[in-house]
């Protein structure tokens, strides 16, 4: 088979926020394991389209924004294309679209519907799409992300000792690494560690970024979080780290902290997990499918209740231990291999279809 993947997230400058994580950790890690499992097939990675084969059978586009034109009118070939997740649809008071944006998902829409196959992250993205398009069930294929084996729990204490003395790290710590939208519920997780004391270390680029636009109703959880931990010693942000030091701070933290409104999928609860570290989290969105019975869950519209959960870790040596061995074992269920076989059986479907 002769496949097509638009690597523009892990490319191009234009995607660069994706490049790092997210989107783009999804091209890297899918592309990488595609090769490695597949090596008699043919796989062709484009940034431009004018660049692929006339003869491929079918061309997958690994990433979907609904307010923005990512997917080319003219079809070339047989079409895939992976939707992370349509949290901007979900809620639509905190994203607001404008009228490009409105006009700018007609469009995606009609051409999404028009893909032979869709993948999804999750089960609860799957019933988003159903919901926002007239995409037939039976076209929608679930194929869950998965971690690098990067993501595991280190015994090298000695390295983990020189991480924690470059970032300056506390001795106990709550680690939260993502993105400031809406979904992430920072301010309520920022109220929740005030109250328990606790230092939180936050990573993540755009906790350190300046808000060019602070009305700007997308800005406003990164304006308030901004606000909330500005000159609070509880309160570290490292900014961006670098994936190699990502498994370190969740070996290094005591609990990881993700109380979100929405997930598509949420890759970082997945890889605290892979690396032993308790993790409090909420059953909204695709989280529950993620975690199983991995978590302390919590009422994540609650700040009492999110800080319930982290005390309860913090205070219980025998509740973290099972929620790491649970993490652990249930992380395992989740790889790139079965990730990439699962895709490769997509792209078979629809050059059937």
């Amino acid at each position: 088979m002769r496949v097509a993947i638009d690597e523009s997230p892990i490319a191009n400058k234009k995607h660069v926020k994706h490049r790092v994580r997210g989107v783009g950790y999804y091209v890297k890690n899918l592309k990488a394991e595609l090769k490695n499992e597949f090596p008699k097939e043919e796989f062709f990675f484009f940034t431009d389209e004018r660049s692929i084969p006339k003869n491929v059978n079918v061309i997958h586009y690994p990433y979907f924004e609904p307010f923005f034109l990512t997917l080319p009118y003219k079809k070339f070939a047989k079409r895939v294309v992976t939707v992370h997740d349509l949290t901007p649809l979900v809620f639509p008071e905190f994203f607001p679209s404008g009228l490009k944006g409105r006009i700018k998902w007609e469009i995606q829409k009609r051409i999404l519907e028009q893909s032979d196959r869709i993948i999804s992250d999750s089960e609860a993205s799957k019933k988003d799409l159903i919901r926002f398009t007239n995409i037939r069930e039976d076209v929608i294929d679930v194929i869950y992300l998965a971690v690098s084996q990067t993501f595991h729990k280190i015994k090298d204490t000695q390295y983990l000792t020189s991480v924690k003395k470059r970032y300056n790290l506390p001795d106990q710590f709550v680690l939260y690494v993502g993105d400031v939208t809406w979904n992430k519920n920072l301010p309520r997780l920022l109220h929740s560690i005030q109250q328990i004391h606790v230092p939180l270390v936050l990573a993540g680029k755009a906790l350190i970024e300046s808000v060019s636009d602070p009305m700007n109703p997308w800005n406003q959880d990164l304006v308030t979080v901004q606000s909330i931990i500005k000159e609070d010693p509880l309160f570290i942000r490292l900014g961006f780290v670098p994936d190699e030091d990502l498994p370190a701070l969740y070996n290094l933290a005591s609990v990881f902290s993700m109380p979100s409104l929405y997930e598509g999928f949420g890759l970082p609860i997945l890889e605290a997990m892979a690396c032993g570290c308790p993790v409090v989290t909420s059953k909204e969105g695709s989280i529950p499918e993620v975690v199983s019975d991995a978590a302390e869950f919590v009422d994540a519209y609650s700040s009492k209740d999110i800080a319930r959960g982290m005390i309860s870790i913090l205070h219980n040596q025998k509740k973290r231990t099972q929620l790491s061995s649970n993490g652990i074992a249930r992380a395992r269920e989740f790889s790139w291999k079965k990730t990439a076989k699962q895709t490769f059986e997509t792209y078979h479907k629809a050059s059937q279809s």
